[in-house]
């Protein structure tokens, strides 16, 4: 009978029914222990439907018949699951405990994969430290051993980890290379569950952090169709739905970004995913500051920051269209002094340099706008060329260089149409507009203007569309140097050389009328007769087309 359930059980993992093969394997435990392979089995069932305790409870003994066994190669493997499950909880100390006894066991051993496997936690270490040069190499070497013994988690795993070292060391296409070629092997499901779902998210995120958007989003269809297949796991599902989120934001599917970022949220309080999803409810948080839900956008950062997730940029943006812009300012200004390493500041720096332009900061943004750039030479073309040009044209036209503003605002567009997503392209067509208003291209403004204004109310998008209406009601005398429309038409016939007759009959108007719009013509623009007020819109691009 006990037989019987235990094929069950072992049929359950063979099918990827996590949930019925812990369960299954569980209860024969508890009527005969198993086996240092069921043990196995058993954490790993235990691992993928994120049952913590006993994923370690397992690993351990399992690590403990595996020595009393004399089986040394089983006993590190064990013991290198436990330190990885421990490291990702957090907790180095023990995590580091257990590395150390999978180097002591392999001492005096001949070669074997498990030397390969040692080296991995290593890469991560060097990694965290900064040591792009050591972890390419300590991957190249894991890579090779698990060449040696055709062992496909282990290579994959150190390609991935050499390729996440190289993108660091700012070699962003061979990097590149070497994740596209590890994915080649998860995709074509060669690999172990558990290796599988982790490198699909570490190179998924690895992607998010260079704007390699488009290979972010072809991963992260592929991570929804293996998460799919697989009903009873859990342990990826949650990164899964953020991750889809993100990408439905992208693409402009606004209710349903919210949606799947809310899933995620919603298995965390009904117990279903005992990991607290930081990163979902920082992903909500966006979707609703960008509809103008600023009240649910500043409780689900708060939510976000207190799961441990890093609420900026996000939350000084917030700030920012709440018009709190100082503390906006103090907010990006204390996040981006708390990091050095450039990526990381590539992801703040754009609202750094929103936020100052906003505050009349030309100069502030105008520096962060050049590490954007230097930074964004590294990543390749694409989206960073796209977010570069973008914010380096919002900059030129603060500093009133409109012509100069268009050629690279126009590039932005171009890449962002490319990539599909309506909601920069609707930002960045709200730029060309005030470039083309600052120009005297009213026609070229309102074409541009009212593209923006169709997608921001299609997306729901109520804070841009607010402030495009601003925009709006205040062009007409922004763009005419506070003139009215009637002072405009006065002034152009004046330059025509129009008596007040002239245009008293044009304009149908009485004389004493354009004797006061004149008078208002010359105070406001502080000219002194009709000469100079012909001059002065010939200089202003401002004659009547």
């Amino acid at each position: 009978m006990v037989e019987d359930e235990l094929q069950q059980g072992r049929e359950a993992y063979r099918r990827r029914a996590w949930t019925e093969a812990h369960a299954i394997l569980s209860r024969v435990d508890q009527e005969c222990r198993l086996g240092a392979e069921d043990l196995q089995r058993l954490a790993m069932a235990a691992y993928l439907t994120n049952r913590n305790d006993d994923c370690l409870a397992a690993l351990e003994r399992c690590y403990h018949a595996h020595r009393q066994r004399g089986e040394h190669a089983g006993a590190v493997r064990a013991a290198f699951w436990l330190g990885f499950r421990l490291a990702s909880n957090g907790e180095m100390g023990p995590a580091n405990g257990w590395f150390a006894r999978c180097a002591r066991l392999l001492e005096g051993a001949e070669d074997c994969v498990e030397c390969g496997y040692v080296l991995l936690p290593k890469v991560e270490q060097q990694l965290a430290r900064g040591d792009w040069e050591d972890a390419c190499e300590t991957a190249k070497a894991a890579a090779s051993i698990g060449a040696q013994f055709e062992d496909a988690d282990l290579v994959t795993c150190a390609l991935h980890l050499q390729g996440r070292a190289l993108i660091r060391k700012g070699e962003v296409e061979a990097g590149l290379t070497l994740l596209d070629e590890a994915m080649v092997a998860v995709v074509a499901d060669e690999l172990s569950p558990l290796m599988t779902g982790l490198i699909y998210c570490s190179v998924i995120v690895a992607c998010r952090e260079i704007f390699a958007l488009d290979r972010a989003r072809q991963w992260t269809s592929a991570l929804a169709r293996w998460c799919d297949a697989q009903p009873q796991i859990v342990a990826f599902t949650g990164s899964c739905l953020v991750h889809r989120a993100e990408i439905m934001q992208l693409e402009g599917a606004w209710p349903d970004a919210i949606a799947e970022a809310g899933r995620a949220c919603e298995r965390f309080r009904q117990g279903i995913d005992p990991q607290p999803p930081a990163a979902a409810f920082y992903q909500r948080a966006e979707m609703h500051r960008l509809r103008g839900l600023f009240a649910a956008a500043e409780a689900d950062y708060r939510r976000a920051s207190g799961f441990g997730c890093e609420p900026q940029p996000g939350f000084a943006l917030l700030r920012l269209a709440q018009g709190a812009a100082a503390a906006a300012d103090a907010a990006i200004g204390r996040a981006l002094g708390a990091t050095a390493d450039p990526l990381c500041r590539a992801r703040l720096l754009p609202a750094q340099i929103e936020i100052a332009l906003a505050a009349g900061d030309i100069v502030g943004a105008a520096r962060a706008c050049s590490e954007f750039e230097q930074v964004a030479t590294t990543m390749g073309r694409g989206v960073p060329e796209a977010i570069a040009a973008q914010v380096r044209g919002a900059v030129l036209l603060a500093q009133g260089k409109a012509a100069g503003a268009l050629p690279a605002l126009r590039r932005s567009l171009e890449v962002w149409q490319v990539v599909g997503a309506p909601y920069e392209i609707a930002r960045v067509r709200s730029l060309i507009g005030r470039a083309c208003q600052a120009l005297a291209d009213d026609d070229g403004a309102e074409l541009e203007f009212a593209a923006a204004r169709l997608v921001f109310a299609d997306l729901g998008a109520t804070p841009d569309l607010a402030r495009l209406d601003a925009l709006a009601a205040t062009r007409g005398r922004a763009g005419l140097h506070g003139l009215t429309r009637r002072e405009l038409q006065v002034l152009r016939l004046v330059s025509a050389g129009s008596s007040n007759a002239a245009i008293a009959a044009e304009l149908s108007l009485s004389q004493r009328t354009v004797e006061r719009h004149l008078s208002n013509i010359f105070t406001k623009l502080d000219l002194s007769s009709r000469t100079a007020a012909a001059a002065w819109i010939y200089r202003h691009g401002l004659v009547e087309r």
